[in-house]
């Protein structure tokens, strides 16, 4: 059974325009976390690359504020922390719960739970502050989406929590698994994540800024990039695009 993480808040909100921008708002305020936001309703979320986030009611929108005191870089990989939090989350519920590089959840193979970190770095270099936000579709998932889409009560004999009982298995998973990160680094992440990556051993289409280029998932590095074979057994580590199975 799930329990409120120690050291960590709670600020539920009927209302606002994105738990990611209430976060920068908080965290420009002096807010020093690990605070979670919660919305009941957003007016503008987004997600990847300036994206629309629709979050029908019912489903579960929050972000995480923190101040890892680690280079942006290293903060990344907290979104693959983000990830495993949310698929042992859904795990409650579904049975086969995969994850999509670099930070989507899917559930039989259709997205149910998105990723988006935002941050700001600090002169030397640092992450002043880190928003991690999370959208779960519980009860519904929008009818117009760049991938199929899912719900937890759309999948066969399952019964979507309640927005607040789904936080609480999300914050108590995230605790675990950042506590892990801090203490040991990224490889518990890497083989966690792995162990549920979705297309692995598949050939891949992977879209970047300016090309796209095709190979097999390989693995991911130990930064969390996208090892891509191509062909002749050379590899290609890709640390930002958008995959497609």
């Amino acid at each position: 059974m799930s329990t409120w993480p120690a050291g960590y808040r709670l600020v539920e909100l009927a209302e606002v325009d994105s738990t990611n921008e209430e976060a920068r708002r908080r965290a420009a305020a002096g807010e020093p976390g690990p605070l979670w936001i919660a919305a009941a309703r957003q007016t503008k979320g987004r997600g990847r690359r300036g994206r629309e986030w629709v979050a029908p009611p019912g489903n579960l929108s929050a972000t995480l504020l923190l101040r890892p005191g680690r280079t942006a870089a290293d903060c990344a990989q907290l979104s693959f922390v983000a990830a495993l939090a949310a698929a042992d989350m859904l795990a409650r519920q579904l049975p086969a719960i995969t994850l999509k590089w670099p930070n989507d959840v899917l559930a039989s193979g259709k997205k149910i739970a998105g990723i988006l970190l935002e941050t700001e770095t600090a002169a030397d270099g640092t992450a002043a502050w880190l928003a991690i936000g999370i959208g779960v579709n519980l009860k519904a998932f929008p009818a117009e989406t760049d991938l199929p889409a899912t719900a937890v009560a759309a999948e066969p004999g399952a019964a979507a929590p309640s927005p607040q009982d789904a936080l609480l298995d999300l914050a108590d998973a995230f605790a675990k698994w950042y506590e892990a990160w801090r203490e040991v680094g990224f490889q518990p992440i890497r083989d966690g994540w792995l162990a549920r990556a979705h297309g692995l051993g598949q050939r891949i289409r992977v879209r970047l800024a300016r090309e796209e280029v095709t190979g097999v998932f390989r693995d991911i590095d130990d930064a969390g990039a996208l090892v891509l074979g191509l062909p002749g057994g050379v590899t290609r580590n890709i640390s930002a695009g958008e995959v497609f199975f």
